[in-house]
């Protein structure tokens, strides 16, 4: 094995397999043929001696030498982009390019933050990941963002945080439903209510959860949607009511196709954090973010 002659596209072409868990949709993000990108992989096992995948059952598993090469992919595509930020910034101050990661809720959080930030740098590309907010912390640690943004603190000595907005959680229900009409009601009162709630598990699920019990109320939780903004749709027609971040329902509350009715047993305060990796140098991309986001929490 001449690890000097492996073709660094074919070390792609297999990064692309194993995390879209499918030699087709590889081949769709790649803009090649399956046949094409399965020749490849092969060519990659061939030249390095090993089966990096495990083709005996029906779905796609990763052999112990295709964990490692798919570990080593990430770190050389990540040295690949940290090469060209560093480049751009060499040849101007004012240009590269800033990754962060975010989930659907916390991207809105960014918002105004980008706005400013596009017309200071307007040459730096901006790439906002969408990601899963409990995989934020360890793609920082791992390099494969720079900046991440997640609505808990992790509690991690590698990563530096700061607050940019102080949110809170809203109870939303449609205007049509029977305590549209209330300014603010008791958990007690809710017992019979069909809740829609988001299936991906946060602090914030818990702590309604939590409240629900210490009052031996009953949580209906039997309708569980994959993003806040079917949760709104479904509120809004009247299928169920909800508890959703403000800052995703202002605009329903200002047009009135949502009301919010405050709950007295739940005062929920949502903080927003910046994340980054305590230790790694930042680019000049990413500093001159974290400096325009320097004033700190906005109020809800």
């Amino acid at each position: 094995m001449n690890i000097s002659e492996i073709d660094s596209y074919s070390v792609r072409v297999f990064q692309a397999v194993a995390e879209e868990s499918s030699f087709s949709r590889a081949a769709e993000k790649l803009l090649r043929t399956q046949p094409a990108v399965s020749m490849m992989v092969r060519r990659l096992e061939s030249d390095l001696g090993e089966k990096l995948i495990d083709r005996s059952g029906r779905g796609l598993i990763l052999t112990d030498a295709g964990k490692i090469v798919l570990d080593y992919a990430r770190r050389f595509q990540n040295l690949r982009r940290e090469l060209e930020n560093a480049l751009a910034e060499l040849q101007d101050n004012a240009a590269g390019r800033l990754v962060i990661g975010a989930n659907e809720s916390t991207t809105l959080y960014l918002l105004r933050h980008l706005q400013r930030y596009r017309r200071m740098f307007p040459r730096v590309r901006v790439q906002v990941r969408r990601s899963l907010s409990s995989r934020i912390p360890e793609q920082l640690i791992a390099g494969d963002l720079e900046l991440g943004v997640i609505s808990y603190d992790p509690g991690d000595q590698r990563l530096e945080t700061r607050v940019i907005y102080t949110d809170r959680l809203a109870f939303v229900v449609s205007p049509q439903h029977r305590l549209a009409h209330c300014a603010e009601i008791s958990l007690n009162e809710l017992g019979m209510e069909i809740f829609i709630a988001h299936n991906v598990a946060s602090p914030y699920r818990e702590i309604v959860l939590r409240a629900f019990q210490q009052q031996k109320v009953p949580l209906n939780t039997d309708v569980e949607m994959p993003t806040v903004e079917s949760i709104r749709k479904l509120v809004q027609r009247n299928e169920g009511v909800a508890f959703l971040p403000h800052m995703c329902v202002e605009q329903e509350l200002e047009q009135g196709t949502l009301r919010e009715i405050k709950v007295t047993e739940l005062d929920v305060e949502r903080k927003i954090h910046l994340v980054y990796p305590a230790a790694r140098t930042l680019s000049h991309a990413a500093r001159a973010f974290l400096e325009l986001v320097r004033e700190g929490a906005l109020p809800a």
